[in-house]
């Protein structure tokens, strides 16, 4: 038997490591590793340790069909923008990439034009019309491109967390046709606070940190022979984008939310005058062969 110490227990621990896969080894290795390292370094209390297992338990316990902790944990760690930056690099010319949210689930196919503001929203809220191209990296329309949409609403709600809200109320995917257009009417969404009912709320107070987000539309869009994108639209002057919760925000995704008066326009896009005109073109990476 050997003689175990905090010096020589990760050794020992490595040692029995035995992974087919090369990646899983990788994996496991360096996390052993670098859990190891941050406990020695920290030199928690058993007491402490026992506190930071019941947080995770209680994280795993929060999620459920609606709600993902988790993956809010993740992002309010930044964790999330992090593997988002190591996994798009040095991509130019497309449209640059930012988390997914906790707030992702299914949504009604609509076509194009149709208005995602469903219930009481949709009377109350800002109208707006969302419209703009879905290109290739070498600015090709891309058809049949689909494209999922989500967003809070004018109060700082998803529906998943409102029930007055409709059921797959502000979310929506549409399809491009052969010109890449797309186009739908919508409300002008609101900043809104991240769920602080549950342990990362706990996480946040205790770290002296607001749970606020900044104003946005999530996209996420899928095409043949494309890199799929998951990404934002931010509203430009919002007073948290330089100090957004899950630190998503990036300078290209900032957009001027303009307000147009023009009662012909209203009529064309089939929205109560003034609305806000949001006129954005994304770009998509094409998959390497």
């Amino acid at each position: 038997m050997r003689n175990i110490t905090e010096d020589n227990l990760v050794d020992i621990v490595l040692e029995r490591l035995n992974s087919e896969s090369e990646r899983d080894y990788e994996v496991i290795s360096k996390f052993i590793k670098h859990i190891h390292a941050f406990i020695k370094d920290l030199e928690p209390t058993e007491e402490e340790w026992f506190k930071a297992i019941d947080f995770l338990t209680r994280t795993g316990q929060t999620c459920n069909d609606k709600r993902q902790e988790f993956i809010l944990l993740s992002d309010v760690l930044g964790v999330s923008m992090l593997v988002d930056s190591i996994n798009h690099r040095t991509k130019k010319n497309i449209t640059e990439t930012t988390v997914t949210g906790p707030f992702h689930t299914s949504a009604l196919n609509f076509e194009m034009g149709d208005n995602i503001a469903r219930g009481d929203e949709g009377k109350r809220g800002e109208p707006m019309v969302m419209r703009g191209l879905i290109l290739d990296e070498n600015n090709r329309p891309l058809e049949k491109a689909l494209i999922d949409v989500w967003q809070s609403d004018d109060i700082g709600y998803y529906d998943i967390q409102d029930t007055n809200q409709p059921e797959m109320n502000l979310r929506g995917v549409f399809e491009t046709d052969e010109t890449g257009e797309f186009w739908f009417r919508t409300i002008k969404p609101k900043a809104y606070p991240v769920p602080t009912d549950g342990p990362v709320g706990e996480l946040l107070r205790a770290s002296g940190r607001h749970p606020m987000r900044p104003a946005h539309i999530h996209f996420w869009i899928k095409a043949d022979g494309c890199q799929q994108l998951i990404t934002h639209l931010f509203v430009a002057g919002d007073e948290h984008l330089d100090s957004d919760a899950v630190f998503g925000v990036k300078e290209s995704l900032i957009l001027d939310f303009k307000l147009n008066h023009s009662t012909e326009d209203a009529d064309k896009w089939q929205v109560e005058s003034p609305f806000y005109d949001v006129v954005y073109d994304f770009k998509l990476a094409r998959q390497k062969t």
